[in-house]
């Protein structure tokens, strides 16, 4: 069944085709029409769940983390600031191995004030222990909410999925939704192994020593290990359920390339266009969406970049005092690699500026004639 709906609306079907039986509400824009479709959903009696309102963002990820220790399928979504306010509770529900899942509607942090696209929010807590994906189209937003929490219950980490402010969060398209039992199928009921039980007990993020701080944390990073080879099985297998099929980073036309174009979110969307273009008239170009960012795809990128003689990056966010943050990212990975690759850096659309096919032209333009600058902005 298809419906016409928005990139929020899409995240509210998510969490309930997931059958999320806590969800913790604050409304916050531009995310707050998730959690009103969620109220919805439990006022007709369409979804069994418990909805809790909440007085900020930091309750609201508290009670997720709650419900969640006591054997619940958790949800909630936020957004800019709210996120931020969040940030204290990210760390205890990585720190407690917690698999809530949340929508982040990417947003620009203030001040100024601004509640267009950005990335500067999610970016800033990529280091709270969250995987994090981010969603091109509203299809995927429904699709990465369902595998997300099939991979965070699996590894024991929070989730995290990004789709951009206004540009996906209030358009509207076409998303199908699959029918409920293939959905209860491929997602079981989750049942933690550890869980708030008073015939059972156990100690849940009490004072510990530093042998074991140090060993929990290499449990973390394990995880993640884990998780990167679970991101690409889940993808796979959802595509073979529902005729998806999603993993670290998406691949278009990187076939026989000497120039890889980099981006992450719906600008990809974009960019595919502007590839198609450059193909069409000869253009030995590709585009690698970066879909996964915590975990980073490190081999993803080196596999491209063996393929290629530079690379194109164009970064949503900044990392002031350093540069674009996926560009430092794969820079990085491609360190002590043997790979000689020249890796030129774009900051565009901060604050929902528009990227237009143009700009994505002028950059590819620009990168020809090997740009000095370490980053490179556009600006008049």
């Amino acid at each position: 069944m298809k419906k016409i709906m928005t990139g929020n609306y899409a995240a509210a079907y998510g969490a309930k085709a997931c059958r999320a039986e806590v969800v913790a509400a604050y409304p916050i824009t531009p995310q707050t029409s998730i959690v009103e479709k969620l109220a919805s959903f439990v006022a007709n009696n369409e979804m069994d769940a418990e909805y809790i309102k909440v007085e900020s963002e930091h309750s609201a990820m508290a009670a997720c983390i709650g419900a969640s220790a006591s054997g619940c399928r958790a949800y909630t979504a936020t957004s800019g600031q709210g996120l931020a306010l969040m940030h204290e509770m990210l760390h205890w529900a990585a720190g407690a191995r917690l698999p809530v899942v949340m929508a982040n509607v990417g947003r620009a942090m203030a001040p100024p004030w601004s509640v267009w696209a950005d990335q500067g929010d999610s970016i800033a807590q990529r280091d709270t222990g969250w995987i994090q994906i981010y969603c091109e189209n509203n299809q995927e937003v429904f699709d990465t909410t369902i595998q997300m929490y099939k991979i965070c219950e699996k590894v024991g980490l929070p989730g995290m999925l990004v789709l951009d402010a206004f540009i996906l969060s209030h358009t509207s398209e076409a998303v199908e939704i699959y029918a409920q039992d293939k959905i209860d199928k491929f997602l079981p009921k989750y049942s933690p192994k550890y869980k708030l039980d008073t015939a059972e007990t156990h100690a849940f993020g009490g004072l510990t020593t530093p042998e074991w701080y140090y060993e929990l944390r290499y449990k973390i990073q394990s995880a993640f290990d884990d998780a990167e080879k679970e991101i690409e099985n889940v993808g796979k297998d959802f595509g073979k359920t529902f005729g998806r099929k999603y993993g670290l980073i998406d691949e278009y036309r990187c076939d026989d390339i000497d120039t890889l174009l980099v981006m992450s979110g719906s600008i990809a969307s974009t960019g595919k266009e502007v590839i198609d273009k450059l193909k069409d008239k000869g253009e030995k170009i590709g585009l690698a969406r970066i879909r996964s960012f915590r975990p980073f795809p490190k081999q993803k990128i080196r596999n491209l970049a063996k393929k290629v003689s530079k690379i194109i990056v164009v970064d949503r966010n900044i990392s002031f005092g350093s540069g674009g943050v996926f560009f430092s990212e794969i820079k990085s990975s491609l360190y002590h690699e043997s790979i000689d690759v020249p890796v030129y850096s774009f900051i565009a659309g901060l604050g929902g500026r528009d990227i237009t096919m143009n700009d994505i032209k002028g950059m590819i333009r620009k990168s020809d004639g090997k740009p000095k600058d370490i980053i490179w902005w556009g600006l008049k």
